[in-house]
């Protein structure tokens, strides 16, 4: 469909106009048709721009969206912190990877027809879709960086703008514009999009393999644990679990199948215990820092997972820990600094219920200790996280002054941030530490030191974690997700 501009041509595809839906499976539909055909378009003419070298045009598709118009408040359950909007007007959300997405958009498109008793209408938004985005996952197709085709690319294409890419509605700085549209969602299309493409990159896995259960680690101790239990798993008919997959996308569905190796590993290793549900569990090493820490779930957090776990080593802090003691964060000290321009260190980041009764029960079942004994390998107390990680070397007298005032039993670097992050982005979180070290104390981590503890610890450590994410996928969405995530004008979907 080509227009004007400038005396420029632009032409557009071809697609349905905006249409009311009442059913949510068939506004799924309709976005995964306008998404296909708009993607498709870009696709074709760029693979024919690229063996031409030339364009007289500029070719030009936009994201599908989903908006609802209300005129009177939802009288809904006070006890639910998502599926409806928290005013009258109109809502709008733009949408990508309407099939990566279906079941999460059709749960939650349904809650907004159901609550609100209204349709909802589909059709094209005003944003276009960057040609990146469109092409990608298409092998046989790679965006040319600039100056390196025979044609200007941004004019010809939409190329990425970081200007509209951000987490303004997450964040809270938000400014509806003149129409007075306020979003649907957490994040715009293209924040997802741009997220989707860095999860390829940073951990060598695509974005439809992520379970809804996260565990985050920052030792590769875990993993070979993690393909253990999976091949146990998967060995066990009545499990649920139907594939393993590890970087680069080497999948197995069989307890005996070798498993490809990836010959260059990603700057964090992720591997995927997948249900044909999606409410599986994936292991991310993010390493050692807090700034692979915000990476990891700043991007993982647009797959809006049911849950994320920290389930990684730390320094014990008083003298009645031993070594293998396991930390059960009810609060945080962030020392962090990477979230503090999203999220401002005044900001409380609480412990929630429903993730710190699940640890607390894993743990007791693993460790076979219940109420007071089990105080004897599990501490719960503030967890401080900093990003300095050679902190035992700075003049003992603040560093340590802090620590006591605060009154914490456990030192990282990741543990704020992911709990923080978790927060910021709506998605239920938690820490459960194991004891690797006591620096204060003399024990310090050394290889001969550490060997045994890791032999005989890491098994359960990360069995206890898999066990909370297994008890966590039986609760109902509204429990888990608490309405202490929510803030005062929150958006409808989760």
């Amino acid at each position: 469909m080509p227009n004007t501009s400038q005396d420029v041509l632009i032409e557009t595809p071809v697609l349905p106009a905006a249409e009311q839906f009442s059913d949510a499976a068939e506004a799924v539909d309709r976005l995964e048709l306008l998404y296909r055909g708009a993607t498709e378009f870009l696709s074709q003419h760029f693979r024919a721009t690229l063996a031409s070298g030339q364009a007289d045009r500029r070719y030009r598709a936009f994201y599908p969206e989903v908006r609802i118009t209300t005129v009177t408040h939802a009288k809904v359950d006070s006890r639910l912190s998502f599926g409806h909007v928290s005013q009258p007007g109109t809502f709008a959300a733009t949408i990508t990877r309407p099939d990566l997405f279906r079941n999460y958009l059709q749960q939650q498109i349904g809650l907004l027809i159901h609550n609100h008793g209204v349709a909802v209408e589909v059709g094209l938004s005003t944003t276009p879709i960057p040609v990146h985005f469109a092409v990608a996952g298409q092998g046989d197709i790679t965006v040319p960086q600039e100056g390196a085709a025979q044609f200007i690319l941004r004019d010809v294409f939409d190329v990425p703008d970081l200007n509209t890419t951000n987490d303004d509605i997450v964040n809270g700085t938000y400014e509806v514009p003149a129409d007075g549209t306020m979003p649907l969602g957490p994040f715009t299309a293209q924040r997802v999009d741009y997220s989707l493409a860095r999860l390829s990159h940073y951990t060598a896995t695509d974005p439809e393999h992520f379970q809804n259960h996260v565990l985050f680690t920052n030792y590769q101790f875990y993993v070979s644990e993690f393909e253990a239990y999976a091949r146990k798993m998967l060995a066990d008919p009545d499990s649920g679990y139907t594939a393993f997959v590890a970087t680069g996308n080497a999948e197995i569905t069989a307890a005996d199948q070798p498993l490809a190796k990836s010959e260059k590993m990603p700057q964090m290793p992720t591997y995927h215990l997948k249900r044909a549900d999606g409410s599986g569990i994936t292991l991310v090493n993010i390493g050692v820092g807090p700034s692979n820490a915000k990476t990891a779930t700043d991007h993982i957090a647009v797959l809006r997972p049911h849950a994320w776990i920290m389930v990684g080593h730390c320094a014990g802090l008083r003298s009645s820990q031993s070594l293998g003691d396991f930390v059960l964060a009810h609060a945080y000290l962030r020392e962090d600094k990477v979230l503090d321009d999203d999220l401002p260190v005044w900001v409380p980041v609480p412990a929630l219920a429903e993730i710190q009764v699940a640890m607390e029960q894993a743990v007791a079942e693993e460790t076979q200790l219940d109420g007071y004994d089990l105080k004897r390998v599990m501490r719960t107390g503030t967890v401080a996280s900093l990003d300095n990680r050679n902190w035992e070397l700075r003049d003992q007298t603040g560093p340590v002054q802090r620590l006591s005032q605060s009154r914490a039993i456990a030192l990282d670097m990741e543990s704020a941030t992911i709990a923080a992050n978790g927060f910021r982005f709506r998605v239920p979180y938690g820490t459960l530490l194991c004891v690797s070290d006591k620096p204060l104390h003399g024990e310090l981590k050394l290889p001969g030191m550490a060997s045994d503890f890791y032999k005989t610890q890491v098994s359960r450590h990360l069995l206890i974690g898999i066990r909370a994410m297994e008890r966590l996928r039986n609760m109902p969405l509204e429990r888990i997700h608490s309405r202490k995530l929510r803030s005062f004008d929150e958006t409808a979907f989760l």
